[in-house]
């Protein structure tokens, strides 16, 4: 009887076992608990639990990761103010100059943001277990 009811347990949930805890995506952002293993509740609902200081280290890595994508958005915002500063320049040198400063800094900003939030998401990763 009780290994009938068994499949039926786990996929609805008993309090106390571990579920991974829907993401709401606003604009592709993980959530501040990403990383972490939920637990299910009374109203079998996965929640998001901290278990020791691992997690707490889970959580940091999610809002670093949350600043870097930021960061990076930033970047590509910046790329495009230097392309519209470099066609509006209308030939003079010194806007010119400061327009493809503006969109080599901004590229060489993405490039750090993406590999830094690569890092972040390998390293976080491998804490998560």
């Amino acid at each position: 009887m009780i290994n009938s009811l068994l499949p039926l347990l786990t996929y609805f949930g008993a309090p106390g076992d571990a579920c991974k805890p829907t993401e709401g995506n606003f604009l592709g952002f993980p959530t501040w608990y990403h990383y972490l293993q939920g637990t299910v509740d009374a109203n079998n609902n996965c929640v998001p639990g901290i278990s020791g200081i691992n997690d707490i280290w889970l959580i940091v890595a999610a809002v670093i990761e949350i600043l870097l994508r930021i960061a990076a958005l930033a970047a590509i915002g910046l790329i495009i103010y230097g392309g519209i500063q470099f066609i509006t320049s209308q030939g003079n040198p010194d806007q010119a100059e400061r327009a493809r400063n503006t969109v080599i800094n901004a590229l060489v900003g993405l490039v750090i943001a993406v590999a830094a939030a690569t890092l972040v998401t390998f390293v976080a990763g491998r804490f998560q277990g």
